[in-house]
Formats: C-alpha cells, sequence, structure tokens
C-alpha cells in the first residue's frame, strides 16, 4: 500500500488574506452586508408610489427613473457581495444563505417594478417625444431610446409582473449544476508526472491536461469523465431545463427565437453569429493540418482530445510567480499608456483586486467581477508553472481595466459594457502579452512554444468557442421544434460536431461527447460566440494600436471609456473594426494558418 501524501487543496480559512481579494470596499462585514440588505427591503415598496402616473410629466417619469437607478445600486452592490463570497468555497452554507435571501427581497422587488417596462411602453409617442427634450430626462435619454425598441416584445402589467416573479426560479437549473460540478462531484486522486498523488478537481483538471506524460493525461481525462458518465442523466436535464428556460421566455415575449431574444439587447443581427459559423468551418482544413502537426511532432500514432493542450515543446520548463506574473503581463501592456498600467500593477498587488490561487470549494475557472461600488475583482486558479494561468491573468485584467475606465467615465446607469466589447477588451490583452513574449524570446524553441501557445489561443477563443455557439443554436432550435433534450439527444448533437470540428483523423473517446454537460457557459446561452468575435476584434485592433500612433491609441482607450454609451459594433466601429463585415474573423483564421506554417517550420 502506497504511503506517499495526497496533495490537497488548502481550506479557505488557511489562504493568506495577501493573496485574497478585498471585498471591504462593497461590504466590511457580513453584518454590514445584512444591515443594508434591511435597507433595500424598506426601499422597494416605494415604486408604488410611482404606478400609474409615469405619464403624467417628465419630472415623474425622471423621479421614477432616478429611484429605479438608486435601487438597482444598492442591489448590485448586495448581489456582488454575496456572489463573491459563494466563489470564494462554494460549500460555505452562510454566504449560499445570503445569496438565496437576496435573490429572494430581489425577485419581490421586481414583482414591484415590474410595471415600469409596460407603463413607460403605453406612453403614445407624442407624449414621449415631449418628455424625451425635458432637462429631468436627459440622464435617462438613451435608456428610454433602448426602451422603446422593446415595444414588440413587453407584455401587459399583469404579464410582466408574473415573469418578474419567476425570476429566482428561472436560475434553478445554473445554480443546480454550479453546486454538483464545484462542490459534489468528487473525482479522486491522480498521480501526476513526478509521482505525487493529485486531487483531481475541475480545477486541477486543466493542469493534468497539460502534463508531458501521456499515461497522466489519459489517465486524468479517463478518471473526470467517469463522475459525468455516472451522473448523464441529471446533467442532462439541468441543461435541458435551461435551455428550456430560454425558449420559454422568448416565446412568452413573441421574440422570433431563443436567439433573437439573445441578439436583440446587443442590436447585433442574426447575420454576424451566422457568419462566425460559415466562417469557422470555411477554415476547418487549417485546424485538421494543425493537429496533423500535433500528431508528428509529438510522435503520436493516434491523437486524442488530452493530447491537445499540453504544449509540443513539453520540455520547456515555464514557471512564473504571481509576482513575476504580475511584471510581465503589466510590461507587455505599456503601449496602453502608464496610467493604465500604474492602475493594474496596484490592483493585481496591494490593491488586492484578485483572489489568487485554489483552495477547497472554490468555484473553478476564472472570471473579472466590475463593480460600480467596488473593485473590479478578479477570481483566479493560479497555478505558476502553467503559462497558460499568465495569459488567463492578462485576459481577466483586460475585463478588469474595461470596467476601471468605464466606472471612471461613465455615471451608474451606463457604465455597465455588454460581454459582447468585454471579451475584446481581454483578448486585446493577450495579443499584448504573446507579441511581447515573442519579442524577448531568446531562441526558436521558445519562440515555438509561444506561437503554439497563440495557435492554440486562438483553437480555444474563436475555433471552439464557435463550436460551442453551433451547439446552443442547435439545441435551442430544436427545443423550439419540440424535440426532447434527452441525454442521448445531446451527446448525439455533441458528438457530430465533434466530429466536424475535430476532423477525420482525430480520435474521438467515447465520453468526449459528455463534455457538453459540463460547460458552465451553456447556462448563459448564446454568450460564447462573443469569446469568437471579440478575438477577432482584438486581433485587429491591437495590431491597429502597435502600428499606429496616439490617434490610434485614443480611440481604444475612449472604446474602453465607453461603458454601454452605444450599442457594441458602434463602440467598436468607432474604436477601428467592423464586425459586421467579414474581415475581422478572416483575417484572425487566416492569422491561424499563418501561425500553423510558421511553427511547423520552428520545429
Amino acid at each position: 500500500m502506497s504511503t506517499a501524501t495526497v496533495i490537497r487543496l488548502p481550506e479557505r480559512t488557511d489562504v493568506k488574506p495577501e493573496d485574497t481579494w478585498d471585498l471591504s470596499k462593497l461590504y466590511d462585514s457580513d453584518e454590514a452586508w445584512n444591515a443594508s440588505l434591511e435597507e433595500f427591503k424598506k426601499m422597494y415598496p416605494s415604486y408604488e408610489q410611482f404606478q400609474g402616473k409615469l405619464g403624467d410629466s417628465a419630472e415623474t417619469l425622471a423621479a421614477c427613473l432616478k429611484f429605479d437607478s438608486e435601487l438597482e445600486r444598492l442591489g448590485e452592490r448586495l448581489g456582488n457581495y454575496a456572489y463573491l463570497k459563494t466563489t470564494e468555497d462554494q460549500s460555505n452554507s452562510t454566504y449560499q444563505k445570503m445569496v438565496g435571501q437576496f435573490q429572494n427581497v430581489a425577485t419581490r422587488a421586481g414583482e414591484a417594478g415590474s410595471y415600469l417596462r409596460p407603463e413607460i411602453l403605453a406612453i403614445d409617442d407624442a407624449t414621449m417625444a415631449s418628455f424625451m427634450q425635458h432637462p429631468a430626462l436627459e440622464l435617462y435619454r438613451l435608456s428610454l431610446e433602448r426602451l422603446t425598441r422593446y415595444k414588440l416584445y413587453t407584455l401587459g402589467e399583469k404579464e410582466e409582473q408574473l415573469l418578474a416573479m419567476q425570476g429566482e426560479m428561472a436560475g434553478s437549473a445554473s445554480k443546480i449544476f454550479r453546486q454538483l460540478h464545484d462542490a459534489d462531484l468528487k473525482f479522486g486522486d491522480v498521480e501526476n508526472e513526478k509521482g505525487e498523488t493529485v486531487e483531481l478537481s475541475p480545477s486541477t483538471f486543466s493542469q493534468f491536461l497539460i502534463s508531458p506524460d501521456r499515461k497522466v493525461r489519459k489517465a486524468a481525462f479517463h478518471q473526470f469523465y467517469e463522475q459525468f458518465t455516472a451522473h448523464e442523466n441529471s446533467l442532462a436535464a439541468m441543461l435541458s431545463g435551461s435551455i428550456q428556460t430560454d425558449v420559454y421566455y422568448a416565446r412568452a415575449r413573441g421574440y422570433d427565437s431563443a436567439l433573437h431574444s439573445a441578439l436583440y439587447s446587443d442590436n447585433v443581427p442574426q447575420t454576424v453569429y451566422d457568419s462566425l459559423i460559415a466562417a469557422v468551418r470555411k477554415n476547418l482544413p487549417s485546424l485538421f493540418k494543425y493537429y496533423d502537426l500535433r500528431k508528428r511532432k509529438m510522435g503520436l500514432e493516434q491523437i486524442h482530445h488530452y493530447d491537445t493542450y499540453v504544449p509540443i515543446l513539453s520540455d520547456i520548463d515555464v514557471e512564473h510567480s504571481w509576482e513575476a506574473a504580475t511584471d510581465v503581463v503589466c510590461d507587455s501592456l505599456a503601449p496602453l499608456g502608464e496610467q493604465y498600467v500604474s492602475v493594474l500593477r496596484e490592483g493585481l498587488s496591494s490593491g488586492r483586486w484578485c483572489d489568487r490561487y485554489p483552495n477547497a470549494g472554490k468555484q473553478s475557472g476564472a472570471f473579472s467581477y466590475g463593480t460600480y461600488d467596488g473593485n473590479p475583482y478578479i477570481m483566479m486558479n493560479y497555478k505558476p508553472k502553467v503559462l497558460n494561468d499568465v495569459f488567463t491573468l492578462t485576459h481577466e485584467a483586460g475585463h478588469s481595466m474595461h470596467s476601471y475606465y468605464s466606472i471612471q467615465n461613465q455615471p451608474f446607469e451606463y457604465y455597465n459594457y455588454t460581454i459582447f466589447v468585454a471579451e475584446v477588451a481581454s483578448t486585446f490583452n493577450e495579443q499584448l502579452l504573446t507579441r511581447h513574449m515573442l519579442d524577448n524570446a531568446t531562441d526558436d524553441r521558445f519562440k515555438a512554444y509561444l506561437i503554439n501557445n497563440e495557435i492554440d489561443s486562438i483553437r480555444s477563443t474563436i475555433i471552439r468557442q464557435t463550436m460551442f455557439a453551433e451547439f446552443e443554436k442547435i439545441t435551442h432550435e430544436m427545443c423550439e421544434a419540440g424535440e426532447p433534450l434527452t441525454v442521448d439527444a445531446f451527446k448525439e448533437t455533441y458528438g457530430n460536431l465533434l466530429k466536424d470540428y475535430f476532423g477525420p483523423d482525430f480520435v474521438l473517446d467515447d465520453e468526449l461527447p459528455l463534455e457538453c454537460l459540463r460547460i458552465p457557459h451553456f447556462y448563459r446561452a448564446f454568450y460564447v460566440y462573443k469569446y469568437a468575435t471579440g478575438l477577432s476584434a482584438a486581433i485587429a485592433l491591437s495590431q491597429r494600436v502597435l502600428n499606429g500612433g496616439e490617434s490610434e491609441l485614443s480611440d481604444y482607450l475612449s472604446f474602453l471609456k465607453g461603458g454601454c454609451s452605444k450599442y457594441p459594433l458602434d463602440l467598436l466601429r468607432d474604436a477601428g473594426v467592423d464586425l459586421e463585415k467579414p474581415e475581422p474573423v478572416d483575417t484572425a483564421l487566416s492569422r491561424f494558418a499563418e501561425l500553423v506554417d510558421e511553427l511547423d517550420s520552428l520545429l
């Protein structure tokens, strides 16, 4: 019997404070949060004073919108604190309870204010046009203009109240998935290439997949998916429930489809979504060529999914401490100016924007969370020996600096930029980091290593996310057509996409179709395509900034400052890229093909 010590993740209580984020700008204690929740409870009944009066005068409408904005801002602060605390340890029932408490009260507040949209939209056009000229509504003019677009898709007062009452229930599938995935599923232990026994979890799975020892990668892959096989019916039911919820709300409001509903808020035509899928499918031969290159250079007879994440030059040992990662990220972002870099550097160090390392029960993955009354927080599960985690850090830093500039330059009503443009700021940073590292590479092998990393970034961000986007489109259309979304239906649909996107010479393990049941983004439907369009725009904009001057930099920083003060396609056009044209996606995929050829010549 082995007596080797098992490497376990530390408990949250054992993590050093300096390695955690500082949420005190939101609330300095749970008691302060509870007091603020009581204030929120007392505020929201005041919606009643405005009901039935919104068409009386511009001043009354402005007063109501001001109250609504103040309540929303307080609710954002409450919700952000509770949510961020749950991500620290998914098994901590105290913060799960706080999230539940807030969601319950927020749902009731939503019910109380559910009359706003239908009552505003019931104001006749002539009266509204007159109101819009009044100084009292100047701040809210853009919001009102956007709201009037929804006249076709807004129900009556009673119906809107009923939909608002469903808010907490509608998120159940996602909540259950997160609890199962991050807290309840236990994946056992795996011996790594050093002979160490390491706990397998959603956050360590990626580390095993970059092991230079193929036996370790294979063992981790199959052991990880054992849990998804064992729970496939429950996981499929959760995902089906989430998709049915999307379809229900789209139908209830009269949208053509769930996709139409999802794209409408950003004013993005479906042609952008469909042309992305078409462009990626057209360029798949370059991806197949890359997989063949991988197989040849790694000396493999067959290539499997667990062979696609490890660097081809896996003998190159790259390690960055947190401090070293902060330095290289900040150095790479020097083209964005001294203010950008100094603010970010402080945030990643003494400012404690970031929750740095894995701990037991911590939410897997990484994210940035902009908060108007707090910091632009970053959740990481940083591992010093994983180069990709340095890129993840600059990616999330891009989001956070986008939030920082938007908060500094926009009122609360217009600071919260859409996800569509968010993925531009994050992947833009990745482009600058790649350029910086390539410029400082000391030999061809390390240069090849970095090019390999950029190829994999484009593959995962544009091509893989487009496959996810196509899966979302197909499964929602299946639901809309009345087809049951069973575990077999999910596996068949996803399996067919895997065959298309990985090509004829790629070995697809039997478990791989279950991947669709473990992707958290599928619980926020029609989100993932924005990664692909975002990186396409980022490649174009980074080249524009690096090859340009003060004007091009000013255009980009103005984009970061824009928040949601314009529709996303308009913000990007002002910055210098037009995603309604095919050039950005085609250029990115051409870049991918060039990198594959360059890597082949270097290895």
